[in-house]
């Protein structure tokens, strides 16, 4: 038996741990950042934690958003572009594959009973990473589970190897646009001349603006990205800039836990006039660095839109698939939708 609570005071003073040692845990797990993503979605948060006896087995963020009379649970809360959320498993390495899978499913089973029970929401939404091995308790519980993908670019490789493997195109704006042409700045390590809330406020704008110039709505505050900014770890977001004659010309929200760093938002083509590919030399500055850190992956978060993914395919990555869970009735789906994308 998996027995599924509300982290307790003491479970919350060890939450940063159990995430660390989930091969799940991601920086938006993360006990500060729950709470950053509760305030900032107008949820409430329910960090749920499973135990078999004494050893713990799993956590699980639920978000608790109510409309009017209707109940809604998400994991990630809707409209901030988290990825990824969902639960996190530990210690299950250790078991043999059929007790690895018990153990899991009790844990999973524990938290959407509750969720049922506590919550009883009419509309319920989890999405999870692609280190996520096993969503058929979702679909065993009547939830409609739909694949969705990512790429992740390894970051093994020597850099001569790792550019080798990039596409023509891609390896000759890296390796042909003179250094002095622009200058690219990690703001996440404290590098002298660059201010990270600062820059993590021309990034955000830029992203909107592109958006909103193509009619996609986008509603991230700045503010919430600066917000976590500060309550993580140093480095853990890392905002690079790009500047063309000392002027802001693009950038990319990295994400870093673990042995993988994450392109969170960014990336979006520039509206300045230069004579500099942005965006290729960016990723590639992203990269160069996380594998000199040690890093073993960059995930271009997101694969599904066709014309971006003839971007990020230049970079010879590897798909990976993730999954989205929905459960609630076909007006409530067309609700929830509806809120997720005009809030």
């Amino acid at each position: 038996m998996v027995d599924v609570r509300l982290a307790t005071d003491e479970d919350v003073s060890r939450w940063s741990d159990y995430v660390s040692r989930s091969p799940q845990g991601t920086l938006f797990h993360e006990y500060d950042a729950l709470r950053t993503l509760a305030e900032y979605a107008g949820a409430r948060l329910h960090p749920l934690v499973g135990f078999k006896g004494q050893e713990p087995v799993g956590v699980f963020p639920v978000f608790a958003l109510r409309k009017g009379p209707v109940m809604t649970a998400f994991s990630p809360p809707p409209n901030l572009r988290v990825p990824a959320l969902g639960p996190a498993t530990l210690n299950l390495g250790k078991l043999k594959q059929r007790k690895r899978e018990k153990r899991r499913e009790r844990f999973v089973d524990g938290c959407l009973e509750w969720i049922d029970d506590e919550l009883g929401p009419r509309y319920t939404h989890v999405r999870t990473g692609p280190a996520y091995p096993d969503v058929r308790s979702f679909k065993w519980a009547e939830y409609d589970v739909t694949p969705e993908f990512t790429y992740h670019v390894d970051l093994s490789a020597d850099e001569d190897t790792l550019l080798d493997r990039f596409s023509s195109d891609a390896r000759r704006n890296v390796t042909n646009t003179p250094s002095d042409a622009y200058e690219i700045v990690d703001c996440g390590s404290d590098e002298e001349g660059c201010d990270a809330p600062t820059a993590i406020r021309r990034i955000v704008t830029q992203v909107r603006e592109r958006y909103h110039s193509q009619g996609v709505d986008f509603d991230v505050p700045a503010d919430f990205v600066v917000t976590l900014h500060e309550s993580a770890e140093r480095g853990a977001i890392r905002p690079y800039v790009c500047r063309v004659d000392g002027e802001f010309v693009g950038g990319i929200l990295a994400v870093e836990y673990g042995d993988t760093i994450g392109r969170w938002m960014g990336g979006v083509r520039t509206d300045r006039d230069v004579d500099v590919p942005v965006n290729d030399l960016l990723d590639w500055a992203v990269m160069r660095d996380a594998r000199e850190r040690g890093l073993a992956t960059y995930d271009l978060v997101g694969g599904e839109t066709r014309r971006i993914n003839r971007y990020k395919a230049k970079f010879d990555p590897s798909l990976r698939t993730v999954y989205s869970m929905e459960r609630g009735s076909w007006g409530m789906q067309t609700l929830a939708h509806l809120y997720q994308s005009v809030k």
